[in-house]
């Protein structure tokens, strides 16, 4: 009775594995690679939707001449040629690559000098911070309403009132097509300084502040720890606010169609305010479309060279 009382030890088995032989925790890891792509579906799948598939759509418009209700007639390439040798759009393409200079190289500049006067912690700094970079945060359409009414050329604007208290004559700022591109350079300079002033400030607060303690051990003034420094640390910060700015310049529209729409006599005449016009009153859509794809082309390859450009001078 005794031995039939007595329970056997319990005896320990293999660990379970699926037919491929490997751990049944290998799923977990399979689904633990999934989930950042799960996360990632809402957002790939609308940029799919909104953005990719226009872009591709566009390139196919370009090979129609699109006519509606009649159907759509395949043209090729004539579309592209034609805008290779476009005088309008050669124009158009020469204000751009103007505007898109001065107003990167200006944003850049003066969104740097801000970040270096406005990087300290203090309470009232931020509270500076945070009113520079209100324009940045301001709808583009009611800043260029603003200057459009500040810089009316009158006697009686405000900027030429202001000009009038010194013993300056009122100028014509966007009603001459001398100075009427330029003024818009200085309206998106005014936009987007405060935007490149906190991406320099992220940079600048990385740096590790033990380089600029041995630049001064070693007498180095404030200039001289500015360019061996500030400078060199800054170059990938530098590279992407470059980029950032390359793209906005060559997609400029609404401050030119809001402010000038693109007079007076085309001077300020940009790719993508000519493309809205042959689209909404030229009615040519495929037209439009072979520009717009274009532009398109011109912006990843520029990227592209920026990118690799900056890549060999790092490993260099």
């Amino acid at each position: 009775m005794a031995a039939l009382r007595t329970s056997s030890a319990p005896v320990a088995l293999p660990a379970k594995r699926d037919r491929s032989g490997s751990p049944r925790r290998r799923h977990g890891r399979h689904g633990r690679w999934m989930i950042p792509w799960l996360f990632l579906a809402p957002a790939l799948a609308f940029f799919s939707l909104f953005k990719f598939w226009p872009s591709i759509w566009g390139v196919y418009l370009g090979l129609f001449h699109v006519r509606p209700y009649l159907g759509d007639e395949w043209v090729g390439l004539a579309n592209f040629s034609r805008a290779l040798t476009d005088p309008d759009v050669r124009a158009a393409v020469g204000h751009t690559v103007l505007d898109a200079a001065v107003q990167v190289a200006g944003s850049m500049l003066v969104g740097f000098l801000l970040a270096l006067l406005l990087e300290a912690p203090a309470r009232h700094v931020r509270f500076l911070r945070t009113a520079v970079f209100l324009p940045a945060v301001t709808a583009m359409v009611a800043v260029a309403e603003l200057w459009h009414a500040l810089l009316y050329p009158g006697r009686y604007g405000a900027v030429n009132s202001l000009l009038g208290t010194v013993g300056l004559d009122p100028q014509p700022w966007l009603s001459s097509p001398h100075s009427s591109l330029w003024t818009v350079m200085l309206v998106q300079i005014w936009k987007h300084a405060p935007y490149d002033m906190v991406i320099f400030i992220a940079g600048l607060v990385g740096i590790d502040r033990q380089l600029y303690e041995q630049a001064s051990i070693d007498g180095a003034n404030a200039w001289q720890r500015l360019r061996a420094v500030t400078l060199p640390s800054l170059r990938p910060i530098t590279t992407i606010v470059l980029i950032l700015g390359m793209i906005r310049g060559l997609r400029v529209f609404t401050e030119i169609y809001v402010l000038t729409g693109g007079g007076p006599a085309g001077s300020t005449e940009s790719i993508v305010t000519y493309v809205y016009k042959s689209t909404v009153v030229g009615n040519d859509a495929g037209y439009a479309a072979a520009i717009s794809a274009l532009l398109l082309a011109t912006t990843i390859v520029l990227t592209s060279v920026t990118l690799w450009w900056r890549r060999r001078r790092e490993e260099a």
